[in-house]
């Protein structure tokens, strides 16, 4: 929750007028709990979404995750009828299983570093590759896992996107 590239993820948000709720899975920081190998903090997902959806009824939600964040908010998010959109940040197919998101028919951001050992461009492609429209791919050259030095481009995809989603949602 605390870290750069989720905190410009919730910027982009807020800049485009979209209400965002960022959270610890449980055992993270103050979080109560214990690590729960993705079950369990799917579990969070789901009752992070319940509390959006009561706190701001009719807006549309965007699930954006970094990480296992994002292996983690887009298994919920694919199937979620409450979830419009998907972003992933980060997106660590090197070492988890994206295979979900095949046929899944929602707007989908991915946006990763070419420098990103946990997703290396040619894996997260042939994930791209194989899913349905719409999706988007921003490849930023020459960073690693955490955009260092790049963060100003990964919000600005992000930021881009969400403005779409809206406009999308919006439309008569």
């Amino acid at each position: 929750m605390h870290n750069k590239v989720v905190f410009r993820a919730a910027k982009a948000a807020l800049r485009v007028g979209m209400p965002t709720l960022r959270f610890n899975f449980r055992g993270v920081g103050k979080s109560a709990g214990s690590f729960a190998s993705g079950d369990g903090e799917q579990d969070d997902v789901r009752a992070a979404l319940d509390y959006l959806q009561v706190r701001y009824p009719g807006l549309p939600v965007c699930l954006m995750g970094f990480s296992f964040g994002a292996w983690v908010g887009l298994t919920v998010g694919a199937t979620d009828s409450r979830v419009a959109a998907l972003v992933g940040l980060g997106v660590p197919v090197a070492t988890q299983d994206f295979s979900f998101l095949r046929g899944i028919t929602k707007p989908k951001l991915f946006v990763q570093g070419t420098l990103d050992v946990f997703g290396p461009p040619d894996k997260l492609r042939a994930l791209f590759d194989s899913l349905a429209e719409p999706k988007r791919l921003h490849l930023v050259p020459d960073v690693d896992h955490f955009f260092a030095g790049k963060l100003e481009e990964l919000q600005g995809a992000v930021g881009e996107f969400l403005e779409e989603v809206l406009a999308a949602h919006s439309r008569p």
